[in-house]
């Protein structure tokens, strides 16, 4: 089974979590591999850290290609980014590379750019790329003020675009948030799909270490 990862909002952490499902599926014995379709704010050497983890995270060779179909130098919007370099995001080529890493790979784990609905281009946002490649979702919700309305609001989003919440994951992205549990247990109670783990405020996560605080067999159950 193959999982798109998306995030309640920009930084709630979805490498970290992408990253720690590859993890914890290569522990079982899996051939995985991450895939990054559209990467904005790259070097000048077209270097994007989430496809540089991705590909560390992985156990299969692929191509930076395959990885990261799309990537580009302005750190904003991916629409306004192929805007900028004269290229529109085609999603034939983001579906092509993802059939070859699904060829290669028992479990594919497509991170997504910025939230749920992010526009890829003119006419077409992250949720149309999901249809398309028909894999269920991985909620990362940055438990931060203010993440009960963006997650409930993105579990809307993706149930009203009939596709499936295979999970989802409280990553404590700030430290000093006050009630802490109580906001967890609203989303739990709230969020049909199950809790996968929760992930403590960490200066220096490590991917690896979080993989084991996430329970995937939640996913096949799920699934």
């Amino acid at each position: 089974m193959n999982y798109f990862v998306t995030g309640t909002d920009t930084a709630a952490g979805k490498t970290l979590i992408s990253c720690a499902l590859l993890h914890g599926f290569a522990a079982q014995g899996k051939r995985v591999v991450g895939m990054k379709p559209v990467a904005a704010g790259c070097d000048d050497n077209d270097q994007h850290e989430d496809v540089l983890r991705l590909r560390a995270a992985s156990n299969v060779l692929a191509s930076k290609g395959q990885i990261n179909p799309y990537s580009f130098t302005r750190a904003v919007a991916p629409h306004l980014a192929a805007q900028f370099s004269g290229v529109q995001i085609n999603f034939e080529r983001i579906e092509e590379s993802y059939e070859e890493l699904n060829k290669l790979a028992d479990v594919v784990v497509v991170e997504g750019a910025g939230g749920f609905l992010v526009p890829l281009n003119a006419s077409q946002d992250s949720a149309d790329l999901v249809r398309q490649l028909a894999i269920p979702v991985v909620l990362v919700v940055g438990m931060r003020l203010g993440c009960l309305n963006h997650a409930l609001l993105t579990v809307e989003a993706i149930a009203a675009r009939g596709l499936s919440l295979a999970g989802w994951v409280a990553n404590v992205v700030d430290g000093g948030m006050e009630m802490l549990n109580e906001n967890i247990a609203a989303l739990q109670q709230r969020i049909a799909a199950p809790m996968l783990g929760v992930v403590p405020f960490q200066a220096q996560p490590d991917a690896r270490a979080i993989a084991s605080l996430l329970d995937l067999a939640l996913l096949e159950v799920s699934a």
